[in-house]
């Protein structure tokens, strides 16, 4: 079967005018949306709410971000059909779609496991010096823990809330503070609270050298992006620049010499 055949006009015609009609029918909605926003604006300023008519249900966000990753499947199955066409067309578009929703949703799940890590970076100096205030107020680790995790909303609060509720339990403190350190660059706070829980050792100082350390490690990354970014912009700069260079600097002294040569 031919790639364009004679009816993929007929079938492109047809897409993009259902596409025309759904882009004109959602910015219907959407002017009749910003209507009524204008509308109960202006009863609210005058008062006049009794006389506005009942508000229709709102587009809810929630309804984007569930359709926003069903964007590209259906477009690679609409690609696919147009181009291929028939049953085997319906086919590829599938087999399209299904790959691009598999890789769109590694892409997402990788996303949120970097999010993840640089939100424990950043509220990791912060969980290490409450804990060290807490363990110089005279805490143990597992009070500390608790404490802390029930302060902060982050990946570490939670973890050291779950740690905290675990070792209350009876849990191997060993497995409990472990998982504390699979948080990237909290294992040397797990290794601290776990001596000081073991042996009874004091951890205020060790803590709070800790809370210092990764301070500094963030100002050091801070630097490093900030320097890889003077680098990087470099390139895009050095592009933008060449042809200048070329027709101001390179071209003239090209011309003459092929104008010398040429003269003899």
């Amino acid at each position: 079967m031919s790639l364009f055949g004679p009816d993929v006009a007929h079938r492109l015609g047809a897409v993009v005018g259902v596409a025309a009609l759904a882009l004109w029918a959602a910015l219907a909605v959407a002017r009749r949306g910003e209507e009524r926003r204008v509308r109960r604006r202006m009863a609210a300023l005058l008062a006049l709410e009794a006389m506005t008519p009942p508000s229709r249900r709102r587009w809810d966000p929630r309804w984007t971000a569930r359709a926003k990753p069903w964007a590209a499947p259906l477009g690679a199955l609409v690609a696919c059909y147009v181009l291929v066409g028939g049953v085997a067309g319906v086919l590829v578009g599938l087999a399209a779609a299904y790959g691009t929703r598999a890789w769109g949703r590694r892409q997402r799940a990788r996303g949120q496991g970097a999010e993840a890590s640089r939100a424990a970076a950043r509220e990791l100096p912060l969980a290490a010096d409450l804990l060290a205030a807490c363990l110089a107020a005279g805490a143990g680790p597992r009070e500390a823990a608790g404490a802390v995790g029930a302060s902060l909303q982050g990946p570490v609060g939670a973890r050291l809330g779950k740690v905290a509720a675990e070792l209350r339990m009876g849990g191997d403190p060993v497995e409990a503070w472990g998982r504390l350190g699979a948080i990237p660059g909290a294992s040397e706070l797990a290794r601290c609270l776990e001596r000081a829980a073991s042996s009874g050792a004091p951890a205020a100082g060790p803590v709070a050298r800790v809370a210092e350390r990764c301070r500094a490690e963030r100002t050091r990354q801070a630097s490093a992006r900030a320097r890889r970014a003077g680098v990087l912009i470099t390139g895009p700069l050095g592009l933008c620049f060449l042809p200048a260079f070329l027709a101001a600097g390179v071209a003239p002294v090209v011309i003459g010499l092929a104008g010398g040569l040429l003269r003899r």
